[in-house]
């Protein structure tokens, strides 16, 4: 997308989970210009602008960049006539174009040709083989298109909203009030013991074969260290110590920031799963856990994940893949 993009490790740093696959963003956003009155008009008008088109929540994808076109003429005209049935969204610039998304059905007659054939795909299906430019916009636009979604009323008194500042922000119609997107930041877990083993837990909404590191949502008036404690006590039945940050990632499933931590068991022999949020958990050492992932007796979670990195920075690389054995 970029011709020229910036090196993510100048941009962000070194933290010891590397650069994480829905962290990538490095176009800009652009967030003072997307509040000027008409911004987006003029935007429009710019015949090098290009749109990222969403349909159900996925992209069309052209190899490893998102599939983007141009704003299709007749939804520039409706939305000059303030009578576009669409809510378009300005994400940034990249390349030195404009970015703006257009959410869209399946049968609407403004699709495209040129999109028809592609592969149209979801975050976790593509995020960690997108380009930078490509993984931080498909993020960006589906983080904000579900909060549109999702907060048509105001919170406070339940009157409808107008949207403006370019898609970013809310205005109760009734008392004026300004309602901006909301992040729930949640802490997720690598729990180890004195001997270098790895606690992961089969989640009930994944069927119990998953195996996975331990989360949940920072409650309010609550730290980060906090969380961590707390949660792993809750889920695991265990008490840790050492709560060390290792880096965060967006998780737009619909508005998370999971912030990854490492965390050292004190009483290991205890753990033992919730029962309601976590079917069973288990300890793993790198040879057992490896043995297993390969011959698909559990399964892990995918690449776009901060929890497959925190378990991939615990065991010293790649996992390896599942086989399938054959006669």
């Amino acid at each position: 997308m970029s011709a020229e993009q910036p090196k993510l490790d100048d941009v962000f740093g070194q933290t010891p989970l590397g650069i994480l696959p829905l962290s990538r963003g490095t176009a800009d956003r652009n967030c003072m210009a997307r509040e000027e009155l008409d911004f987006l008009n003029r935007v429009l008008a710019d015949e090098r602008t290009r749109a990222l088109i969403m349909v159900e929540h996925r992209a069309p994808v052209d190899g490893g960049e998102l599939a983007l076109v141009p704003v299709p003429a007749q939804i520039v005209f409706q939305y000059n006539q303030n009578n576009c049935d669409y809510q378009l969204v300005y994400l940034g610039k990249a390349g030195g174009a404009d970015v703006v998304l257009i959410p869209m059905e399946p049968e609407s007659p403004h699709l495209p040709d040129s999109l028809q054939q592609l592969p149209w795909l979801g975050l976790r299906d593509i995020a960690a083989a997108l380009d930078d430019d490509s993984a931080g916009f498909f993020v960006e636009a589906l983080a904000i298109h579900q909060w549109l979604e999702n907060s048509a009323f105001c919170p406070r008194c339940g009157s409808s909203t107008t949207v403006v500042a370019s898609g970013w922000v809310r205005t109760c119609d009734r008392e004026g009030r300004q309602i901006f997107p909301r992040t729930d930041p949640a802490v997720i877990c690598a729990i180890v013991d004195d001997t270098d083993r790895i606690l992961l837990g089969a989640a009930a909404r994944w069927g119990g074969t998953r195996f996975s590191t331990l989360a949940g949502f920072v409650e309010p008036g609550e730290s980060l260290e906090g969380a961590v404690v707390r949660e792993i006590k809750e889920e695991a039945n265990l008490d840790v110590a050492d709560p060390q940050y290792l880096g965060s990632q967006p998780w737009p499933f619909p508005r998370s920031l999971m912030l990854g931590f490492t965390a050292r068991a004190l009483n290991p022999e205890q753990a033992e799963a919730d029962g309601q949020e976590i079917l069973a958990v288990r300890w793993f050492s790198k040879a057992a856990l490896a043995e297993e992932v390969s011959t698909g007796r559990i399964q892990v979670p995918g690449q776009s994940s901060i929890a497959r990195k925190l378990i991939e920075h615990w065991y010293g690389g790649p996992l390896p893949e599942a086989t399938t054995l054959e006669n």
